[in-house]
């Protein structure tokens, strides 16, 4: 479940703290066909296996933007807001894909709240999430996602 916080309040005590990380979620080719067809971006790297066999990676890989999209699903397993109405994706500031993520790969982020502070009737968040690759020495991607909070009312 990850790192589970009372409220709002403490939520702004919380800056510089560890999240964790969350579980392993495999990357398979049908996924990034998906993705592809969704974008209408179905550059060969992405989609045709016997070309990219013979490519820069060895295979088919992941759209930096696939591996971006995942930092939802990674923000929900490792921070929970309780007496919260809603929380919404603000944006990203800095993003980065360091190496790239093949096809197969099982992928997993880490979490650090980098930035906390009160925003209006929100408290907004700056979470560093850093998405590695099982095996790999440098991460798929280092996101620094902004959300903000709203206390239940």
């Amino acid at each position: 479940m990850g790192t589970v916080i009372a409220s709002t309040r403490d939520l702004l005590a919380a800056k510089g703290r560890d999240l964790g990380t969350t579980d392993w979620v495999e990357v398979d080719q049908a996924s990034i066909d998906t993705f592809a067809r969704i974008t209408h971006d179905e550059q060969w790297i992405h989609v045709d296996r016997g070309r990219a066999a013979t490519g820069p990676f060895g295979g088919t890989i992941a759209h930096g933007f696939f591996t971006l999209s995942l930092c939802s699903h990674f923000f929900e397993q490792l921070l929970t807001v309780q007496g919260i109405d809603m929380v919404i994706n603000y944006g990203l500031d800095r993003v980065r894909f360091p190496s790239p993520l093949r096809v197969g790969s099982r992928v997993r982020a880490h979490g650090v709240l980098v930035e906390v502070d009160e925003r209006g009737d929100a408290v907004q968040t700056v979470t560093r999430l850093t998405i590695e690759a099982a095996g790999a020495t440098k991460p798929t991607c280092v996101a620094d996602q902004v959300s903000r909070f709203y206390p239940a009312t």
